[in-house]
Formats: structure tokens, C-alpha cells, sequence
């Protein structure tokens, strides 16, 4: 009964044994490994045998990018400003064996590498400079810190200012600051409405001006065209008239000389008649005379006559 107790303590130490020479290294992590106190290898993602009571994890390590914040440090300015800055750096563990043998703890590293030199870049700014050049600060201490932390293994990725807190009066100078500067800018936005209300007022009112003297010379020259044509109308009724008048006194005397020629009565009488019929429509200025080729061999047949008269005196 004794010796199955000691054979199945002895079984369950082999196999403690076993179990802790298998590692199981997650991705996203390496195992730095010491033999005798020395470093002996760096354990990738995967499953790995050690030597047990000789091979020893020293440190587990993580690649994956991490994120150290970094509490704000109080720095005074180039022109005496004592302002509280606070900044979050990105970084990843690019060699495990620096990380872990060239410094003691590489985040404090970082984080007083980081605070040193922000007091040293800041130091040599104007307020009204460091709150306008956020970016080129970033880029400088990322610049610096990078370059620093390369002998622990550590690859900075990216130093980001969170925050600049300037002193309580020159919060309250800054918010007047601002508040003069949002104000102006609402009075130059009003002005600048009001003067383009008042250049689309004006606008509006010179292109109804144009539309109503437009409108005015279109009424005018249609009342023009419309007393011309009715001058014309008028003149042609006028013109028709008189032409039918003559056409009528031209038949009635036509019809008369008619009349006279079938009673058998002289034709100088009738030429001397014509004449004086003749005279007394002309005499009329509303009359307009419309003589036929007949009427006119009447009258050089009077001519004749007449010349005939005076030899026989």
C-alpha cells in the first residue's frame, strides 16, 4: 500500500515536471528566456519546450502596440508662463531582449524621455507658439524619443499632446480673446449681409426700371404704329371718297352729254357746258378731278372752235 502512494507521488512530480517544460507562447507576445541566470532565447508565438529547474522565463513581453499616458508636467514658457501639459505616446516592443536587458523598466524610460524633452522644447516657446504649433511639437518629440528609446528595443509610433492648461487670468484673457473675436466675426458676417441685401435691392430695382421704360418704349412704339395705320386708314378712306365722288359727277356728266347728244343740240353748246361744269367742280377744293381721254379731245375740240370764232371777227 505504501510503495502505490510513493510510485503515484513520483508519477504526479514527473508529470508536473512535463507539464512545466511545455510553453504555450499567445500571438501577440514573446517569452524571454533565461538558462542559469542568462539570457538563453526569445520564445515566438507558439508551442515550445524548456528545460525544467534550467531553462526560466524571465519576462513575458508584449508586440502589440501600447499606449503609456503621461501625467501632466508643469513647464514654464519662454516668456515666463507657467502652463500644465499632458501628452499620450503610441509605441511597440520591436527587440524583447533590449527591452528587457538595457533597462530596468522601459515605460519609465519613455515616460521621463518624454518629460525632459517636452520641458526642453516647450521652454524655448512663447505661449501663443506652442498653441498654435501642436503639430510640429508632436513631431519633435517623436523625432527625440524615438531616438533615445531605439537602445531598448522600443519603436515610438506616434507623441500626441492631450492637453495645455495656461494659468486661471490668461484662461479668462484667452475667453475674452475669443469672444471679441466671435463677436467681430458676426459683425463683419451681419455687415457683409446687410451689403449684399442692399446691392440685391438695388438690383432688383434697376432691372424693374429696365423692364419699365422697356415696357414703356414697346407701349409707345405700338401706339405709334397704331396712330400710323390709322392716319393711313383714314387717308385711304379719305383718298376712296373723293375717287367715288368723281367717278359720280364723271357719270353724270357723261350721262348728260348723253342726254344732249341724243336730243340733237349742238355740240359746241355742249363742249362750252362741259367747260363751265368743269370750272365749277374745280372751284370746289374738296373735289379732285378725274378727266377721261374723251373730256380731254372735247377740250382741244373747244380750243379749235374758239380759234374758228376769232378769224370770223
Amino acid at each position: 500500500m505504501g510503495a502505490i502512494i510513493v510510485f503515484g507521488v513520483i508519477l504526479l512530480l514527473v508529470l508536473a515536471v512535463v507539464l512545466s517544460s511545455i510553453k504555450v507562447v499567445n500571438t501577440g507576445y514573446l517569452y524571454v528566456v533565461e538558462r542559469f541566470g542568462q539570457f538563453h532565447r526569445v520564445l515566438e508565438p507558439g508551442l515550445h519546450f524548456i528545460v525544467p529547474f534550467v531553462d526560466f522565463v524571465r519576462k513575458r513581453i508584449s508586440t502589440k502596440q501600447q499606449i503609456l499616458d503621461v501625467e501632466p508636467q508643469s513647464v514654464i514658457t519662454k516668456d515666463n508662463v507657467k502652463i500644465l501639459v499632458d501628452n499620450v505616446i503610441f509605441y511597440k516592443v520591436l527587440n524583447a531582449r533590449d527591452a528587457v536587458y538595457n533597462i530596468e523598466s522601459f515605460q519609465s524610460g519613455i515616460v521621463y524621455s518624454a518629460t525632459t524633452n517636452m520641458r526642453n522644447i516647450l521652454g524655448n516657446m512663447s505661449l501663443d507658439e506652442i498653441l498654435s504649433g501642436r503639430d510640429a511639437i508632436n513631431q519633435e518629440l517623436l523625432s527625440i524619443i524615438d531616438e533615445v528609446t531605439d537602445a531598448y528595443g522600443i519603436k515610438i509610433l506616434s507623441v500626441e499632446i492631450k492637453n495645455i492648461v495656461p494659468p486661471a487670468e490668461i484662461q479668462q484673457a484667452m475667453e475674452k480673446q475669443m469672444k471679441a473675436e466671435r463677436d467681430k466675426r458676426a459683425m463683419i458676417l451681419q455687415a457683409e449681409g446687410l451689403r449684399q441685401s442692399q446691392i440685391e435691392k438695388a438690383e432688383g430695382e434697376k432691372q424693374a426700371k429696365i423692364l419699365s421704360a422697356e415696357a414703356e418704349k414697346q407701349a409707345n412704339i405700338r401706339r405709334s404704329e397704331g396712330l400710323k395705320e390709322s392716319q393711313l386708314l383714314e387717308a385711304e378712306g379719305k383718298a376712296k371718297a373723293i375717287e367715288q365722288i368723281a367717278r359720280a359727277e364723271s357719270e353724270a356728266i357723261r350721262k348728260v352729254n348723253q342726254a344732249i347728244i341724243e336730243s340733237g343740240t349742238n355740240e359746241t353748246v355742249i363742249a362750252l357746258k362741259q367747260v363751265e361744269a368743269l370750272k365749277e367742280m374745280a372751284n370746289n377744293p374738296a373735289n379732285k378731278l378725274i378727266l377721261p381721254n374723251e373730256t380731254l379731245s372735247s377740250l382741244g375740240s373747244i380750243a379749235a372752235i374758239g380759234e374758228m370764232l376769232k378769224g370770223n371777227k
